[in-house]
């Protein structure tokens, strides 16, 4: 009890004031948490900002057309998430009459919401008991009670789920919740946390016995795989460029992309242009290619790396499906396509 009181005490004199804790209202708590996901905090409150204002209801969101979604998401990365997010309000506005599920159990019926994002909406909307559990609170409860189970093993999610929910308090799950993951995203981060400052450097069991670098403990490493991706800038005589749909599952589904050759490894110039003269733009001559980017552009996606270069190719005659730099702005690319393309 003593733990829940001082952390909710800390949380209340240090909370920092977001646009969807000053609602209790399941969609806007939902798009938050969907948001969150794998997402920075400030990274994701403009989007936040600018998804409720397109969609200020679960019925503006059902109504949109997935590629308007994918538009507004673009820059956040996991785009399978803006997917379901899209999906589920498809649902949740025409299945279920535009009402959320009121329950945990009913709310992990939900497509692209799983342990963590129901127990969130569930609490934060309809104050039922169930605890959080996410890497802060991971985090938090392994330094504070010295548990060094492996955070990577299926089984530690239970372990401190079940920590988690003796500490709970009954009359006020929510701010308990709030509280915990914002303590572990202020206070007690992932390195070199300030312990001088912690409410808890009396009693935190890491803190005394040295531990706090070594909690919590994961062990599971990710394989990275490297890509190599050569995007083909096509102008030709009317200065109109192509784009092609990624529809393959994937990285980057239903986001747009120039013509894209992937090779093996890092080529230089005369291997990508034979590839071009040969198995891209057969049907018009190529009258120049210019490499934009001397240095692949490395974009760190969480179990690949993609290495990419750009390629402007010039070409005789107009292009079939061409379309102008200002509706090329239009679609939704992945953000370093965007990026390419804003700064052109």
């Amino acid at each position: 009890m003593k733990f829940s009181n001082t952390l909710i005490h800390w949380y209340l004199q240090n909370k920092r004031d977001l646009p969807w804790r000053s609602t209790t209202n399941p969609y806007y708590i939902w798009l938050s948490e969907i948001m969150l996901q794998q997402t920075r905090v400030a990274q994701g409150t403009p989007y936040f900002l600018a998804f409720t204002a397109a969609f200020p209801t679960v019925f503006d969101l059902a109504k949109a057309d997935e590629e308007e979604v994918l538009k507004l998401w673009q820059g956040l990365g996991y785009y399978s998430r803006a997917r379901n997010l899209h999906k589920t309000a498809q649902y949740v506005a025409w299945e279920l009459s535009g009402v959320f599920p009121a329950t945990y159990n009913d709310l992990l019926k939900l497509k692209g919401v799983g342990e963590y994002t129901a127990a969130a909406i569930a609490s934060f909307a309809y104050n039922e008991v169930v605890p959080v559990v996410d890497g802060n609170v991971f985090r938090v409860l392994s330094r504070y009670f010295d548990v060094d189970t492996d955070i990577a093993l299926a089984s530690a999610k239970k372990e401190f789920t079940a920590l988690a929910s003796e500490l709970i308090p009954k009359d006020n799950p929510a701010i308990f919740n709030q509280a915990i993951m914002e303590f572990g995203a202020l206070q007690c981060v992932p390195k070199s946390p300030n312990c001088s400052v912690c409410v808890f450097n009396d009693s935190c069991a890491a803190l005394q016995k040295n531990k706090v670098g070594q909690l919590p403990v994961k062990s599971k490493k990710i394989k990275v795989r490297n890509r190599y991706f050569n995007y083909l800038v096509v102008a030709d005589e009317n200065e109109d460029t192509v784009i092609q749909k990624r529809t393959a599952k994937g990285i980057w589904q239903n986001l747009y992309e120039f013509p894209l050759l992937e090779t093996l490894k890092e080529e230089e110039f005369g291997h990508v242009a034979e590839q071009i003269n040969n198995d891209f733009f057969s049907e018009h001559e190529v009258v120049s290619i210019m490499e934009c980017n001397e240095k692949s552009i490395i974009h760190k996606l969480s179990h690949q790396h993609l290495y990419i270069k750009f390629w402007k190719v010039s070409l005789k005659g107009a292009v079939e499906n061409g379309i102008s730099n200002e509706v090329l702005k239009t679609f939704p690319f992945p953000i370093v396509i965007h990026n390419f393309i804003e700064q052109e």
